[in-house]
């Protein structure tokens, strides 16, 4: 005799009847309802009068020993002796919907597999067909957030990304941040024109618009006036990131220039000293090694200006990673900064300059609370692995699921409820 195990099935209000394996290997197994009457479809009462049992359906349930496993039922069928023509209405249970061809802890099953995955490779493994994969994403994630679910929103954050490398075919993540510290995405909206993000905004539900507090976006000028015409009351927060990027550019397109300058001035020995500075010039001072200070002392024996330029970038980060800094004090220190920048004649930071000028308030109201949009920018490092993983993906639709189910589906799916 073979040796047997019990498993618990853990599907609700059905008892098991018999159990068999196919040519396949697969484990069948019959079952049938336990509750008494359902729902009339016409007229919403209770019904209990048995009219009959349906054809068998067979529904795809969890692996049990890594084989296919299959729930077979005949539902009930009730009659209601209250409407013409004593209508009937199958019995639903709770744990398959009608038009599906598998049980709802399957499928949840299906989401946890996908998570960080992708939908060809599921296919392969689960032996399941894509369209139907696409087809649970469908029946369980919708195209944007059920603000059902969320509470009170915090901080709300816009950021753009690029469908395809170079085309700039730009789509707007957008994400929030609850007031304990969930994120949530919200959407993903088709272009980054002023106007679909206007548009989008006014969309949101009164409480939740009336909730938002803080918007971090980047310096784009379409986003930052949608917020100031919709969400009046929102403090708008320039993430201190992509400011750091641009005051960042301008220091290494100095060192770019500088570089070929000195590539045809050195001797090829002393170029070959500095030669590979970039990564230790991009560096924060204090992260670097005692290899890269000397290569770039060496870089600054023979570009004051350079050296100058790494030094205010510097001393620029500091006033960011200040914790103890107001707005206000944030402000005056900045400035203090263009002064003196200006004073020594560095003209790579005369981008910087304008920055500054078209967005100082924005840019210092990261000083009242530190926010930053650092949570989005997760997000688009996600999406970017996940376009990387399924050569591509374009539909906005799909493209929310798999982000959702990227960053919410563990918390989501990972329940043992049907």
């Amino acid at each position: 005799m073979n040796p047997e195990i019990t498993i618990p099935l853990d599907l609700p209000d059905v008892k098991v009847l018999s159990t068999e394996r196919n040519r396949e290997g697969d484990f069948i197994i019959y079952v049938e309802s336990t509750l008494e009457g359902t729902t009339c479809r016409k007229c919403g009462r209770e019904i209990t009068t048995l009219h009959s049992l349906d054809d068998f359906i067979t529904l795809r349930h969890l692996p049990i020993l890594d084989r296919r496993t299959f729930i077979r039922i005949r539902p009930k069928r009730y009659r209601c002796p209250d409407c013409d023509g004593g209508p009937t209405t199958t019995q639903h249970l709770s744990w398959y919907s009608p038009k599906s061809p598998n049980t709802r802890p399957y499928e949840r099953y299906i989401l946890l597999k996908l998570v960080n995955s992708t939908v060809e490779d599921v296919a392969i493994k689960e032996d399941i067909g894509y369209k139907a994969l696409e087809a649970i994403l469908d029946r369980w994630i919708n195209g944007q957030v059920n603000w059902d679910e969320i509470k009170r929103v915090k901080i709300l954050g816009l950021d753009e990304i690029a469908l395809k490398k170079g085309h700039r075919d730009f789509v707007v993540i957008v994400t929030l941040r609850t007031s304990h510290g969930e994120v949530y995405p919200v959407a993903v909206l088709a272009d980054r024109k002023k106007e679909t993000v206007r548009r989008y905004l006014e969309g949101l539900p009164k409480r939740v618009k009336r909730s938002i507090k803080s918007v971090c976006t980047d310096l784009y000028e379409g986003f930052i006036n949608a917020v100031k015409e919709v969400l009046v009351k929102a403090r708008i927060v320039a993430d201190r990131f992509h400011v750091a990027k641009i005051y960042s550019e301008c220091a290494d397109s100095l060192r770019k220039k500088e570089m070929r300058r000195l590539k045809k001035e050195l001797s090829k020995q002393e170029y070959d000293e500095i030669k590979g500075v970039m990564w230790a010039f991009r560096k924060k001072k204090e992260d670097l090694e005692e290899e890269e200070k000397e290569k770039l002392k060496k870089l600054f024996e023979y570009s004051q200006e350079l050296k100058q330029a790494y030094h205010y970038r510097e001393r620029l980060r500091a006033i960011f990673e200040d914790k103890d800094l107001g707005k206000e004090e944030a402000r005056k220190k900045i400035k203090n900064w263009r002064r003196r920048v200006k004073a020594v004649g560095l003209e790579c930071y005369d981008k910087f300059f304008k920055t500054l000028g078209n967005w100082m308030e924005e840019i210092t109201n990261y000083f009242v609370e530190r926010e930053t949009s650092g949570y989005v920018e997760g997000l688009n490092n996600k999406i970017k692995v996940m376009k990387r993983r399924s050569y591509g993906i374009y539909n906005l639709r799909h493209i929310y699921q798999r982000i959702y189910l990227d960053v919410r589906g563990y918390k989501v799916f990972a329940g043992n409820d049907c």
